[in-house]
């Protein structure tokens, strides 16, 4: 999986203006939406493009961020980048000049190319929510090296995906707003990691906890031996719901775990979709909800439309929707092709 590069060189492809605003117009890069200063930019120039959930630094140049952006956690300070609604447009991200961001007139800048990455150069970090220490728990260690994290790509970030695959047969399921768990079974020892890390086996721990009610271990055991007379190595990738995840959007009453991916880890490799709903239903566990088939032939602003819509969970508006083909599929720059897109609805209502 490509660590996410969240400041990025990006050029401005588009700049309408917004009804009844005198001082800002709705600029596009990339595939994402972003309201800008009046004039600020011209279509084809370059700018610094920050997307959202990016925590910029406590710098000079990022103060005006403090009244509506600031974050200021142990573990998390700095400016976080979220989507807004300005003037009836939605806007996600923020980008600013390229000169302003690096410092120095542009005649003294080193050659710069659309899609550099400045993440680190400018010091953003990606924001994420705050685990409580009750889901913690303790840490075995970091997220194995084994398996990939699941942290699929915005399609806003890569629209050129789009005409690639273009035709492709691919499903849609629904994006559920909850804490990502890996559960493993290799060389005969269970594993259960959160996102990012791998965890010890507690009682407190709620990866180990719902795992454990699911029977996932067993069931893990029993598939791997049955197909492969034990000497196979597997993981399931879902995610954990319930009562203090993600203030419990859905009201479940108690905690679950929706699947969405069997990786085989010896062939680093994913079962096709139709593959993975029969070993779910084998054994006896819930996928994330379906949601249908298309060929995909669709602009980024469609397949937002689509992210639209309630949850089958509960009567909310639904986190948006993951789209993958049927069969998998690589692609050279993405690598797996995965992609999600965010419901601008839910980020909206929730304050992402």
């Amino acid at each position: 999986m490509v660590e996410r590069a969240l400041a990025t060189v990006q050029k401005i492809s588009k700049i309408e203006p917004i009804e009844n605003a005198d001082s800002i117009d709705v600029a596009t890069i990339l595939g994402w939406h972003c309201v800008v200063k009046k004039n600020e930019f011209n279509v084809g120039d370059l700018c610094v493009y920050c997307e959202v959930d990016s925590l910029l630094p406590e710098k000079p140049e990022f103060e005006f961020l403090r009244k509506n952006c600031f974050i200021d956690r142990e573990d998390m300070r700095g400016f976080r980048i979220r989507t807004i609604r300005l003037r009836g447009v939605v806007s996600q991200g923020i980008c600013f000049p390229l000169e302003e961001m690096i410092g120095v007139p542009l005649d003294g800048l080193p050659e710069f190319h659309e899609g550099d990455d400045l993440t680190e150069f400018l010091g953003v970090k990606k924001w994420e929510p705050k685990i409580s220490l009750g889901m913690g728990g303790k840490i075995k260690g970091s997220f194995p090296g084994f398996i990939p994290k699941t942290d699929e790509t915005r399609i806003q970030s890569i629209p050129d995906l789009l005409e690639r695959h273009n035709g492709t047969y691919c499903y849609v399921t629904e994006k559920v707003d909850g804490s990502s768990c890996t559960v493993f079974l290799k060389d005969g020892e269970i594993g259960v990691c959160s996102r990012n890390m791998w965890m010890q086996d507690t009682e407190e721990n709620v990866f180990w906890a719902t795992a454990k009610k699911l029977n996932v271990e067993n069931k893990l055991r029993e598939y791997s031996e049955k197909y492969f007379e034990g000497k196979t190595n597997i993981a399931l990738q879902g995610e954990l719901l319930g009562p203090g995840i993600q203030g419990n959007k859905y009201g479940l009453k108690e905690n679950i775990i929706l699947w969405f991916n069997f990786f085989a880890i010896d062939e680093y490799s994913y079962l096709s979709f139709d593959s993975f709903q029969s070993v779910i239903k084998e054994m006896g566990l819930e996928t994330v909800p379906f949601i249908g088939k298309f060929v995909l032939n669709n602009t980024v602003d469609e397949l937002v439309e689509m992210s639209k819509g309630e949850s089958k969970l509960n009567q909310i508006h639904r986190e948006g929707i993951v789209v993958r083909p049927c069969e998998e599929k690589e692609d050279r720059k993405l690598g797996r092709v995965s992609f999600k897109v965010i419901n601008p609805d839910f980020l909206l209502k929730f304050g992402e």
